[in-house]
């Protein structure tokens, strides 16, 4: 049986707005964590101090105050000079992009922006405590660039003479009510995609916005067993499971709201392009 994994959430600074933490923390609890919430106002000792006294596998900062360059680093610092550097500290809140690589680069293991949901929150973490939960590896790289065109043989021309790239193939898929042209780039694809008819999700796309890139398709491992972890960490899907694509691949498409917009497949070949 595997140990209850306790977390302390600490607010360090003046920062007097604790929402945030408390949502956290009532997060973390409904993944049946232990979880000790150390209050406002705490200074990086006393949060470095409650966390070894607590005996806490994980500690969690939340700061909206603008302090984290400094704060969160600290307590980091406040952890290695007490012994305890072996509690991982992750961070959230109010937190520029532009912060992440620093905050990291001084010990923060990660840095969850706002809008994380918190079911990733919580995965992480039973992730980076329980060495025996199963990590996915990132995409292995981009599969191919998805292009919706009114005429693959009108549009041929340009990749082929303009840019000098290769054809490698033209396939229908059926399923997709598509036809797909195969463009290599390097260890990548440029797919372009023709609508065979106004059933095509192509057709409809390009209804509302024109010719132009589709989609972003990422090639990944066990695409099923990613599916089911991004189901259960609350990622809008389009396809719950994967299903047949062009060249012999298992495909499923992640909602756009899940990427600020984009578009992205999921792609597992049974034979490497």
């Amino acid at each position: 049986m595997r140990k209850q994994i306790r977390a302390l959430i600490a607010k360090p600074g003046l920062d007097g707005h604790d929402r945030g933490a408390l949502i956290i923390a009532q997060a973390l609890r409904d993944h049946g964590m232990e979880v000790i919430y150390t209050g406002l106002r705490q200074s990086p000792a006393q949060i470095a101090q409650a966390a070894i006294q607590e005996d806490v596998d994980v500690v969690g900062l939340s700061s909206l105050s603008g302090a984290h360059k400094s704060l969160f680093p600290k307590v980091v610092q406040a952890l290695r000079d007490k012994g305890a550097s072996d509690i991982p500290v992750i961070g959230g809140g109010v937190i520029p992009a532009e912060d992440i690589p620093y905050l990291e680069e001084h010990g923060v293991t990660k840095i969850f922006t706002s809008g994380t949901p918190t079911e990733a929150i919580a995965k992480y973490i039973q992730k980076l405590i329980d060495p025996e939960m199963e990590v996915m590896p990132p995409p292995q790289k981009i599969a191919h660039i998805g292009i919706a065109v009114k005429s693959i043989d009108a549009s041929l021309p340009f990749y082929k003479d303009t840019l000098g790239l290769e054809l490698e193939g033209v396939e229908e898929v059926d399923s997709e009510h598509v036809r797909v042209a195969f463009i290599r780039l390097g260890e990548t694809m440029i797919e372009l995609l023709e609508p065979l008819n106004s059933e095509s999700a192509i057709h409809q796309f390009m209804e509302k916005r024109g010719e132009g890139i589709h989609h972003i398709a990422l090639e990944v491992d066990n695409i099923e067993a990613r599916l089911a972890q991004f189901k259960q960490e609350g990622i809008a899907l389009i396809h719950d499971s994967p299903k047949q694509g062009a060249q012999d691949s298992q495909i499923a498409f992640l909602h756009p709201k899940a990427a600020n917009g984009v578009l992205f497949e999921l792609c597992q070949h049974n034979h490497k392009e």
